[in-house]
């Protein structure tokens, strides 16, 4: 019996997660609504931490090439002597990789869980209204940016779909990418995607800590809009300015 058919007869709808309840705690709080906004809360904020770090290192561009490139040697030997040499930047990037996997899975799952509570869609076009394009699109900006990440990855740090790629001359592999025109459309359309996705997950991700207060809105969506633009702005700029012949 679905939830719409229990409300019609007076009977309780059936639970969202049939079965026993875990008796773990960890596991019951993932298990719950709550607990997933959650989990998608903190590995939000883990996400935006490094997409600010990530920006403000890519500024070095506009410095030129011995200080792009010393920032990149800076960020394989941090951690040294105490630890080997790009150790740190490995604990980062798996501890990176395991939140982006659980943003991921909480926000399919949440998405789920909304769809079994109400499995009759909404039939008045008002609730489209209501709500904004950011919100709308979270789920398809998560996949460009997903799709952008990969080739990020295959572009700038492995050098598989770069043909020019050095290991080690970031500033020349950058530099390379972004003069081709197909790519920097790649990169502009995509940071616009992932601009409109960091827009609603940081207006969203304080509701889904709790903090959630009418006096605090015009704050939270100044601060959602604000940290988008920023990071929309920097990094579109990047691929702009060089395939523009502004940056070489």
């Amino acid at each position: 019996m679905t939830a719409t058919q229990a409300r019609s007869t007076g009977q309780q709808p059936p639970p969202v997660h049939p079965g026993t309840t875990p008796t773990n705690p960890v596991l019951r709080f993932w298990r719950s609504a709550v607990g997933k906004k959650w989990v998608m809360a903190v590995t939000g904020i883990m996400l935006l931490g490094f997409v600010f770090g990530h920006m403000i290192g890519n500024l070095k561009l506009y410095l030129g090439a011995v200080h792009m490139n010393t920032y990149a040697e800076w960020l394989r030997t941090l951690g040294e002597p105490a630890l080997p040499r790009t150790a740190l930047l490995w604990i980062v990037r798996v501890g990176l990789t395991a939140a982006f996997f659980l943003h991921i899975v909480s926000a399919a799952q949440l998405t789920r869980m909304n769809h079994r509570a109400r499995p009759t869609k909404y039939q008045s076009p008002r609730d489209y209204a209501a709500a904004n394009f950011a919100s709308r699109t979270m789920r398809w900006t998560g996949v460009i940016v997903g799709l952008y990440l990969i080739f990020h990855l295959m572009d700038l740090t492995w050098g598989n779909a770069n043909p020019k790629f050095v290991r080690g001359d970031t500033y020349e592999n950058v530099i390379h990418s972004f003069k081709r025109v197909p790519v920097a459309i790649v990169y502009i359309f995509a940071n616009i995607a992932l601009a409109v996705h960091i827009f609603h997950g940081a207006w969203s991700m304080f509701q889904s800590l709790g903090l959630n207060n009418p006096k605090w809105n015009r704050a939270r969506r100044s601060f959602a809009i604000g940290f988008a633009t920023i990071i929309g702005i920097a990094n579109i700029s990047f691929p702009l300015m060089i395939v523009t012949g502004v940056v070489k």
